[in-house]
């Protein structure tokens, strides 16, 4: 009887192990699916600067650090890796595109005609709706970050990732530069 029930235990570690790994396993793949959805959204939008970098070209005599940041933003959204979640990247790819987005707004100050034009209307408002789908990917990855990295964290599962996974935290993304404008810290 004795061995039966050391027997029934150990089965149920095993299972119990099993079934954890199971679930840190599943949200570390959440993350990379969340993350190739960001990488995506922010992919998309080369179509849109494609098309836009030759409208801002008309203007380049007088604007051409714009049509610069336009194609530098360009390059680093083409140079985000699918396969690693590279936060910094991402980071500076949304402070780049703050920059482009405040640039083009000064062009179409300088140059009415260019507000009026309905190509450039269009594409800003894709531009902006891209925005949006990154922003709400970003939320969603954040969200299987944090369950992933509570996940290899908490105790038992600790031990089972030491022990069969090797799993690190991964970094949420963070907007430093939305960050540094409010005026409370929280103490964590």
């Amino acid at each position: 009887m004795g061995l039966l029930i050391f027997f029934l235990l150990i089965i149920a570690v095993v299972v119990a192990c099993i079934m954890i790994r199971n679930n840190i396993v599943r949200h570390h793949n959440a993350s990379i699916r969340a993350w190739s959805d960001v990488a995506t959204y922010e992919r998309q939008k080369i179509k849109i600067l494609d098309g836009l970098q030759p409208l801002v070209e008309q203007y380049s005599n007088f604007e051409k650090g714009t049509l610069e940041k336009v194609t530098e933003l360009r390059q680093n959204i083409l140079n985000l890796n699918l396969n690693n979640a590279d936060v910094a990247q991402l980071q500076r790819i949304e402070s780049l595109n703050k920059e482009v987005m405040h640039s083009l707004n000064v062009v179409v100050e300088n140059y009415p005609e260019l507000k009026a034009d309905e190509i450039y209307l269009k594409m800003m408002n894709e531009i902006e709706e891209q925005n949006e789908n990154v922003g709400a990917a970003i939320t969603i990855f954040n969200r299987n970050v944090e369950l992933f990295n509570n996940n290899i964290q908490i105790f038992p599962n600790n031990i089972v990732n030491t022990l069969s996974l090797g799993k690190k935290a991964i970094r949420p993304f963070r907007d430093l530069a939305a960050t540094q404008n409010f005026d409370y810290r929280p103490n964590f």
